[in-house]
């Protein structure tokens, strides 16, 4: 599915190849803890296979015969994942998001919805997220002034933390404002998942066979194998990663993925955070879907004095001759001035698209992983690695805390 084209003259590879071997028995013997953010590694995608049956009828009933759209109040990986998927599935035309504070976009978000038949899942392990607290208490009151009722119970479905101790949202499923939930999985992390109720609930809802699904985690499983594989030369991941880590050795700093085709456009949040959550300021990571960024980006992109970036074009395998045309005159352009890697899929079937959910997964890991050994920089075996933390978004979230209390 990969295939790196390089532009690059100077790595110390050897010792790039010893700390991938390093990383992935790190990372193994951390899979599966609790603490390490790692569940998202066999644990999740097993646990849902278990779970299928579960959330399929949860999701026929919730459903039942009177929605027709579904409406998720979430954000960052709470958000990004299941768009992410339903848009690379095709099954995003009756699934809405909304992720802000600003009333003007709440006004316009909820004036787009049929509120007879929209269902609203609220989505956040904590349950206390403010964008997605304002976002259920401001939908409840519109759906309240809609119904001339206070009952909006089975309007609503939670995914949270199991433990009312733990999650403000889980307290009100218990007293029973919102009737159905479901869970977000301990020791996941947001951004990595992709898997959890939430998403496969939405899937369900969207009418994607509980078929698709179990491929889709299988396919899961065994990708996860495959990029946990020692072997940089049948494994995927660790070229991807190889090729990030030669190109900051080299000073460059950005990396744009570029993505071809509109069905990536969730995808590209979805890498963005990924990416940015995991390796912090190491590399800076944009992203967009072509053609129509060229005719602002490439000159840019293209110019000279354009010295500190790096670029992976992504696009699904095609006999169209104009697409072809595009990518390779493109990638030609781009890898005769930067760095260039590509990554070309055979279709969008569950199963590659899993595969590729992985292939991204194992990727952003290495890489942040192997940056941070370049430089002596070890993880104690008792601490989750950095790139599945996110301590630096909690000083934007203090302040804002301490404002809301001025």
């Amino acid at each position: 599915m990969t295939n790196t084209v390089e532009v690059v003259k100077k790595c110390d590879c050897e010792k790039i190849k010893e700390l991938s071997y390093k990383a992935i028995e790190d990372i193994k013997s951390r899979a599966g803890k609790k603490g390490q953010f790692l569940n998202w590694i066999e644990v999740l995608p097993n646990t849902q296979l278990q779970n299928l049956d579960k959330l399929y009828d949860m999701a026929i009933s919730a459903k039942g015969t009177k929605y027709t759209d579904i409406a998720i109040l979430g954000i960052g990986g709470s958000r990004h994942t299941t768009e992410n998927l339903t848009q690379l599935m095709g099954v995003d035309e009756h699934v809405h998001f909304f992720s802000s504070v600003v009333p003007s976009s709440f006004d316009k978000f909820i004036s787009r919805l049929d509120l007879d038949k929209t269902l609203f899942l609220v989505v956040s392990k904590s349950g206390g997220t403010l964008e997605t607290t304002v976002g259920y208490q401001k939908t409840k009151e519109a759906l309240e002034k809609h119904l001339s009722s206070k009952d909006t119970s089975s309007q609503f479905v939670a995914m949270t933390d199991a433990d009312s101790t733990k999650s403000a949202l889980r307290r009100i499923v218990d007293s029973g404002e919102i009737k159905m939930s479901g869970y977000v999985h301990d020791d996941v992390g947001g951004r990595f998942s992709i898997f959890d109720d939430a998403t496969i609930f939405t899937l369900f809802f969207l009418g994607v066979s509980k078929q698709d699904v179990k491929d889709m985690l299988n396919a899961s499983l065994d990708a996860q194998k495959e990029f946990l594989n020692p072997d940089m030369e049948k494994n995927e991941a660790l070229q991807l990663a190889k090729f990030n880590v030669k190109a900051k050795t080299m000073g460059k700093n950005k990396h744009f993925v570029e993505y071809f085709g509109d069905e990536f456009f969730g995808t590209t949040l979805w890498e963005k955070q990924l990416k940015n959550e995991s390796l912090k300021a190491r590399i800076s990571t944009d992203t967009n879907v072509g053609p129509g960024y060229l005719h602002y980006n490439a000159e840019a992109d293209l110019d000279v004095d354009n010295t500190d970036s790096f670029f992976t074009f992504t696009y699904v395998k095609s006999d169209d001759k104009v697409m072809n045309a595009v990518m390779t005159g493109v990638i030609a352009a781009y890898s005769a001035q930067h760095p260039v890697s590509k990554i070309v899929l055979n279709d969008l079937t569950p199963k590659s698209i899993a595969r590729f959910i992985e292939l991204k997964h194992f990727e952003t890991l290495y890489t942040g992983y192997i940056l941070r050994a370049l430089k002596g920089n070890y993880t104690p075996s008792d601490i989750a690695l950095d790139e599945v933390l996110q301590p630096n978004v909690e000083k934007y979230k203090k302040e804002v805390k301490k404002a809301m209390n001025a």
